[in-house]
């Protein structure tokens, strides 16, 4: 994958799978924070702080917040008045109000989805609109038929999948090519130390069959990868808001402890690394074939300078570096080949 360093930053940029668009490898991601758990003014403080430091890609989705995700973003964007060609805005699209028409993958919904984004953005486009997976019970055709329609209308520029699997973005690409209509260009995927097969085994064969490249979320799992639940549950963690009870039984379940006990090995080695838990296990991520960048998430400024820190920390993921992490871990996945071997 073609990378190429920022003239006025250290931020590294890759190609959007086998499209041509650059996007910043560490993008910002408006989930957890956006709209609900953070103040409009921090909201602010880390998007300047972001594009200060070459961040180019901000992610958001129609059902974060309720819409106040998008809302907020879209502030941000009119009172900066950042030119808009130097960033790149990323949006989701199934859930989208509670009537029946106003969630999944229709043609109704995906074109009047994506217009009630832009009109909380307050963009005329956005540069990719991701078709969020829950259940596809439309027909492919039509989800295919959509994305080509609001690409070809110029509300998007491009398309991609999100949550999809190989299978299903494979039939998309194949409906696309079958009636000369548009294929995505990415796959959104969580990808972190403890979910690896996909990013690792099966979006590598997609690029190379396809181009359809990968941008992965979650990074630290959702913090456990920083260490914070090492010692139990503390109060203002997100395992202990409402809402995440599948993050809290997650934390504690067996499995959990013995994520817990890998993590606290991998601190050690992050230490003698010099560098944080969170800046390894993202570089970690950036060294990945096919991923073109991962989407941070993160509540304040101080988190967000640790995170891009992760940049630093590249250079340092020699494959001795990554074979002792895969030997901590003992999860590494093995694509076809090497099982046939």
């Amino acid at each position: 994958m073609k990378e190429a360093i920022g003239r006025h930053s250290s931020m590294k940029y890759r190609n959007l799978g086998k499209s041509g668009l650059r996007v910043s490898c560490l993008g910002l991601g408006t989930w957890v924070t956006f709209g609900s758990q953070i103040s409009d003014e921090m909201a602010e403080s880390v998007m300047s702080m972001a594009y200060e430091h070459g961040v180019n890609l901000f992610d958001t989705a129609e059902v974060y917040a309720s819409g106040r995700a998008e809302v907020t973003l879209g502030n941000i964007f009119r009172k900066k008045g950042w030119r808009r060609s130097s960033f790149v805005v990323t949006t989701k699209i199934y859930w989208g109000g509670q009537a029946e028409t106003e969630r999944g993958l229709s043609r109704k919904h995906i074109i009047e989805g994506l217009r009630g984004s832009l009109s909380r953005l307050q963009l005329e486009y956005v540069d990719i609109v991701f078709a969020n997976r829950a259940d596809i019970i439309s027909p492919m055709e039509e989800v295919v038929r959509g994305m080509t329609f609001v690409i070809d209308q110029g509300l998007a520029m491009y398309w991609g999948t999100s949550r999809w699997s190989a299978v299903e973005i494979m039939e998309a690409y194949s409906v696309a090519r079958q009636f000369n209509l548009i294929p995505p260009v990415c796959e959104q995927a969580e990808y972190h130390y403890f979910q690896r097969d996909k990013v690792e085994v099966q979006l590598p064969e997609l690029y190379h069959k396809i181009g359809v490249g990968a941008m992965t979320w979650s990074p630290l799992a959702c913090g456990l990868i920083t260490g914070k639940y090492n010692d139990g549950i503390p109060q203002s963690s997100r395992a202990s808001m409402k809402g995440y009870h599948w993050l809290k039984e997650r934390v504690s379940s067996e499995e959990g402890r013995r994520q817990l006990a890998k993590i606290k090995e991998l601190h050690m080695l992050a230490d003698r690394l010099g560098c944080t838990a969170a800046q390894l296990a993202i570089a970690w991520c950036l060294r990945s074939e096919g991923v073109s960048s991962v989407l941070l998430g993160v509540s304040n400024t101080d988190q967000l300078l640790e995170n891009l820190g992760a940049l630093r920390v590249l250079s340092q993921m020699s494959p001795q570096t990554v074979n002792e992490i895969d030997c901590l871990l003992g999860n590494r996945p093995h694509s076809k080949k090497e099982c046939r071997a």
